[in-house]
């Protein structure tokens, strides 16, 4: 029997968006192709995929589009992943000099099948980015490496302009959300890079169960591990199979977690619906082209 829990809710008018296209749309998605690369934001089904590839803005994925893990809110498929591609790094960064692009988001998929979690072929992507298009931007989104931190260490000392990995939702739900993932590991992640003098990045989805009381605790959790920037939206069920949606948290209530990661000293807090991690957003590039200027 069906339940209640188990039946889709209607998504409310603040999340309805269009798909997005035009020629700009076409043109990402075919350079992708052409060079052989997945994109989150495709195998993640992100929301805000027409907004982004419409304005020549995508975050690359790299290590293949087959994670090691099965994460329950997580679209990206997950089975065992094929040997890693060591030619990978040279086509992410000539789609980047094609595209043409200001600043580009690598992510990737988890791969606890490869001894040092696939950070030699991180590293060599962010050199090749920089090696090839040396004005580009470069932002990671990076796994928690099963908390190696000599593979840490090689994705920190290739030298992205900002360093990302999301916490995703609360302590207490990683058992039904993140069930391979740790909360406390995910902390020691952004804690090193904090500490090797990276700008710092996580982001969570709300509605997965969480409280707006956990929430805010884990925002000061993140913080106090030195987190810079915190990114805040709605998570959105990508089929049946996968977590269902708990509730959708209200515009208003976004806001209030902007509130509070202000009042406890996040540099950049971007909180609303639709937002995502790889989002760009002003606010977060003016904040790092400062601290950058600081620190020359």
């Amino acid at each position: 029997m069906t339940s209640a829990r188990d039946m889709p809710r209607r998504k409310p008018a603040w999340l309805r968006v269009p798909l997005g296209g035009g020629e700009e749309f076409a043109r990402v998605r075919e350079l992708m192709k052409g060079h052989s690369l997945h994109t989150v934001c495709e195998e993640a089904s992100c929301p805000n995929q027409g907004r982004c590839w419409a304005r020549g803005r995508a975050t690359v994925m790299i290590l293949g589009d087959t994670c090691s893990r099965g994460c329950t809110f997580c679209n990206v498929a997950s089975r065992r992943p094929g040997a890693p591609d060591a030619d990978e790094p040279r086509r992410v960064a000539d789609a980047v000099v094609a595209m043409n692009l200001h600043d580009v988001v690598i992510t990737s998929v988890t791969r606890d099948d490869l001894a040092d979690g696939g950070a030699a072929i991180w590293a060599e992507t962010i050199r090749a980015v920089h090696e090839a298009a040396p004005n580009v931007r470069v932002e990671v989104l990076a796994p928690d490496f099963g908390g190696d931190a000599a593979a840490l260490d090689l994705v920190i000392g290739a030298a992205p302009r900002v360093f990302g990995h999301n916490l995703e939702t609360v302590r207490r739900m990683y058992p039904a959300a993140r069930p391979q993932a740790s909360y406390d590991r995910s902390l020691r992640v952004l804690a090193r890079a904090h500490d090797a003098g990276m700008i710092t990045k996580t982001g969570i989805m709300a509605g997965v169960g969480e409280t707006d009381r956990e929430i805010a605790r884990l925002m000061r959790d993140a913080r106090a591990a030195g987190c810079d920037i915190f990114y805040a939206g709605q998570y959105l069920q990508p089929s049946r199979e996968h977590l269902p949606v708990d509730r959708y948290v209200t515009p208003e209530q976004f806001d209030e977690y902007r509130r509070i990661g202000e009042e406890i000293g996040f540099s950049v807090v971007v909180s609303a619906p639709l937002v995502r991690s790889s989002y760009h957003t002003d606010e977060q590039e003016r904040f790092v082209t400062e601290r950058r200027h600081e620190k020359a």
